[in-house]
């Protein structure tokens, strides 16, 4: 018999305890949510906050504006036009700083194009001196001043283009002969008839060539 009171309380106890426990968890939910209801509450208020700042604040630049004296606004508007006008004045100075580099690049290849046969002409004259003449001050003389030309021409942006052994490169070399020799690779250039030159990356006048094979 005293077996079976121990039992009865001993279940009495158990129940007691799950049930403060229930208790307990019911009361951390709630506190919980208590917390959680909080939160949002004071996000939505903080929310509702900046939006009246910011209603308030736009309110009040539209008074401050409805407030602005018809000089001030006449002000601020020959201000914006004066701006308008700055910025098309400085869009048409670039504008017309590009075009006046153009037309002098374009001044200076006609220039070097009407000098280069006066260039040919020195090479052809140096290339027909004899041999037993070639020491001669008249000759060295004329070399020398040919030297000077070409160096001239090189400071100002003048290069020739290469063109013996060089594949043929149709944007630099005109073809007016064609050879089949076997010491050639395909579209190689053999000869070299007038000599090609460019201004400054632009190509002046193509280079008269013969093409192997």
């Amino acid at each position: 018999m005293a077996i079976a009171n121990n039992q009865i309380e001993t279940n009495e106890n158990k129940n007691k305890e799950k049930e403060v426990k229930q208790s307990a968890a019911e009361v951390e939910n709630e506190n919980l949510e208590t917390e959680h209801a909080e939160a949002d509450n004071g996000e939505t208020s903080a929310g509702t906050e900046n939006q009246e700042a910011e209603t308030r604040e736009n309110e009040a630049k539209e008074a401050k504006d409805a407030k602005k004296d018809p000089k001030d606004a006449q002000i601020e508007e020959l201000q914006d036009r004066l701006k308008r006008q700055m910025a098309e004045f400085d869009n048409f100075r670039k504008r017309t700083e590009k075009e006046k580099a153009a037309m002098y690049e374009i001044g200076a290849k006609d220039i070097i194009e009407k000098i280069l046969p006066v260039l040919d002409n020195f090479e052809r004259g140096l290339a027909a001196v004899p041999e037993d003449e070639k020491g001669s001050s008249f000759a060295e003389g004329i070399e020398k001043i040919y030297k000077q030309f070409v160096k001239t021409l090189e400071d100002a942006g003048v290069e020739s283009i290469e063109a013996v052994g060089k594949q043929f490169d149709p944007n630099l070399h005109n073809a007016v002969m064609h050879v089949e020799d076997e010491k050639y690779g395909e579209n190689e250039i053999a000869m070299e008839l007038q000599k090609g030159y460019k201004y400054r990356g632009s190509v002046v006048r193509h280079s008269m060539v013969q093409v192997a094979n």
